[in-house]
């Protein structure tokens, strides 16, 4: 891991990605559900190559961030810059093409077709033929879906999936459903890839290869990845900054270790022996 550096915005990224423009920029970020703050007042800075936490009790908030930063929810106040641009009035699709991905808590596979057709789906971004060469199955058609299919299994062969690129996606284990997951998302051709509690389910075999596998994404493909997770051991063994949110504000910043030794974090989320989960 990169040192952590200060911009002179205060926020907190990767040295490397000093001299770059943040890909996800969060200012005052804030949304009521009628007369209850559910968050309030959030500020983050995210580098372009950064794996980043967001972590925090039940109930904090945690989800509703990641629905305001794909426009599931509008904000109530607040700006959300995504590689330099407004997301303010983007459609969640629109989003997806400006550069951000994510996936769920809950898998959301299209669970009857085969592996490959789930990733080619993320690949839509990609398309550049019309309807008339699809109806007509024009050359154009078929040069693009000769792209689609191997592009499609050149990603399932980062995560050792080629072979299964037949199966229905219904059919895999667990812990493969989830990577399926993350490599549909990564289809999208994503600036920031968001992961909402990826390792929920996984034993502790399946978390090492996830923690393996979200490097080897910010690495393959220089992209900045953001994620929630209750496993304190996959966040402060691979998130280089982390957030922590209480009551839908953010109560510390830093780095792992500071976040380890935070007396306010200590007391509100780990608990006072630090052994609490999240």
């Amino acid at each position: 891991m990169d040192k952590m550096a200060w911009m002179p915005s205060n926020a907190l990224i990767p040295e490397r990605d000093l001299q770059k423009l943040p890909i996800l920029d969060i200012r005052h970020l804030g949304i009521d559900f009628g007369g209850l703050t559910a968050v309030d007042d959030f500020n983050l800075t995210i580098g372009r190559t950064e794996i980043a936490g967001l972590i925090g009790p039940n109930g904090a908030g945690k989800t509703t961030v990641f629905n305001l930063l794909t426009n599931v929810y509008a904000p109530t106040r607040g700006s959300i810059l995504l590689d330099g641009r407004s997301t303010a009035g983007k459609k969640t699709y629109q989003l997806n093409k400006m550069g951000i991905a994510r996936t769920f808590q809950n898998i959301r596979l299209f669970k009857a077709l085969t592996v490959e057709e789930n990733v080619q789906i993320g690949l839509h971004n990609a398309m550049r033929y019309s309807v008339g060469d699809s109806i007509l199955r024009l050359p154009a058609y078929w040069k693009q879906e000769k792209q689609a299919h191997e592009q499609a299994l050149e990603l399932l062969s980062i995560f050792d999936m080629r072979d299964m690129a037949s199966w229905k996606a219904g059919s895999l284990p667990y812990g493969a459903q989830r990577r399926l997951e993350i490599v549909r998302a990564l289809a999208t051709q994503p600036g920031i890839l968001l992961l909402d509690e990826p390792a929920a389910g996984m034993n502790p075999s399946e978390t090492a290869e996830l923690m393996d596998n979200i490097r080897k994404i910010r690495d393959t493909f220089q992209i900045a990845i953001m994620l929630i997770e209750h496993d304190m051991n996959l966040v402060m063994g691979i998130c280089e900054g982390i957030a922590v949110l209480n009551y839908g504000s953010i109560i510390a910043k830093g780095t792992p270790q500071e976040i380890k030794q935070n007396p306010v974090v200590i007391e509100a989320y780990l608990g006072k022996k630090g052994g609490a989960q999240a």
